[in-house]
């Protein structure tokens, strides 16, 4: 075999980076189940001994996970005092659940992957799906707060008010909508904050999420108007309604053309569908960047295999662009399909009858 020793010298050099990349995930994760770094935030300058004295740990771990927090550049360290700090920047990126850059959330998504390994390997040999269900739990808590703080965001101050005559329709008395996929709740709960006189119901086939959901909305105060049910999106119960939303789902269902003939049918003539999906452009080499590289790793361990293994097996895939989804939610009867917004990680389509 003949090869270029450069090229292979340079290609090793950047994967000692992804090597790093990958063994910080479940540090990041300890970080933050152990408080670690919450305890660093707006504190200034710490030793490991008053770290450990904020959270009652073991000292010599607490040390270790430091040293290796401060190599990847996540905290900085003083070696003339040999203190850390926990910059406001990185406590954006690590302490803040409410931040819209908070990162702990898709480490909980990355175990979910890796102990899905040995499900995923025998799909791969069979074409069989791996349902959203067989996934570890910690892959239904990361997903929540993964995608929640981008729907805090964004969805009440841009993304509803970028759907025509939506925001006007919620504001009034007696607007009805369902979240369909809404997993634990996180959009269902937003949405009923920002509009009091709306009444919300989220629907997900997933019994645990649901009922995580009701705990959510009772811990937020929106459970005398908000309820949620378990139902699939080809089947959920209800019609009338003026919005039905798909928040980063319709790419997991194994049949999107169903769901949307279904979404046609429950609206009220004048309704409006609202699809959130990951941002994707159409052509595959259009998506070969990080963020593209990101949905394509999710969608390969979670959301193909989602969609196979149900009735349908469509899998669109968490990069479906544009033109795919158009397809879609036209051929189920909706004759208008407009992108109303988008951000660096999501389009945001309106459709209509």
């Amino acid at each position: 075999m003949q090869y270029d020793e450069q090229k292979v010298q340079d290609f090793m050099a950047r994967m000692v980076g992804e090597f790093g990349a990958v063994a910080s995930a479940p540090l990041i994760a300890l970080g933050d189940r152990l408080g670690l770094y919450k305890a660093m935030a707006e504190q200034g300058w710490m030793t490991s001994e008053e770290i450990t004295e904020h959270v009652g740990l073991a000292e010599r771990y607490v040390r270790e996970w430091l040293a290796a927090q401060a190599a990847s550049g996540f905290i900085a360290y003083d070696a003339q005092t040999g203190r850390y700090q926990l910059e406001n920047e990185m406590a954006m990126c690590f302490a803040d659940e409410t931040s819209p850059t908070f990162i702990p959330g898709f480490c909980d998504c990355a175990e979910a992957m890796f102990r899905s390994l040995p499900k995923l390997e025998a799909a791969f040999r069979t074409g069989l799906g791996v349902g959203w269900h067989e996934h570890h739990p910690s892959l239904f808590k990361g997903t929540e707060r993964f995608f929640r703080p981008g729907y805090a965001a964004h969805l009440v101050d841009e993304w509803i008010p970028a759907l025509d005559g939506v925001d006007a329709v919620l504001r009034g008395s007696g607007a009805k909508v369902a979240d369909v996929g809404c997993g634990h709740g996180a959009s269902t709960i937003l949405l009923a904050k920002a509009y009091p006189n709306a009444e919300f119901i989220g629907f997900d086939y997933h019994e645990p999420s649901i009922l995580r959901a009701r705990e959510s909305a009772r811990e937020a105060g929106v459970d005398d108007r908000v309820s949620f049910e378990v139902a699939s999106a080809t089947q959920f119960p209800g019609t009338d309604y003026d919005l039905v939303a798909f928040f980063d789902c319709l790419h997991d269902m194994g049949d999107p053309t169903g769901a949307a003939a279904h979404v046609l049918h429950s609206l009220k003539p004048d309704g409006s569908w609202m699809i959130v999906e990951p941002f994707a452009n159409d052509r595959l080499e259009d998506n070969l960047n990080p963020v593209g590289r990101v949905f394509y790793s999710a969608s390969t361990m979670i959301c193909t295999g989602a969609s196979l293994s149900q009735e349908g097996r469509r899998a669109l895939g968490a990069q479906a662009g544009e033109a795919r989804l158009r397809e879609v939610v036209t051929a189920g009867g909706f004759t208008r399909f407009r992108r109303a917004t988008q951000t660096p990680f999501n389009l945001v389509f309106q459709a209509q009858a």
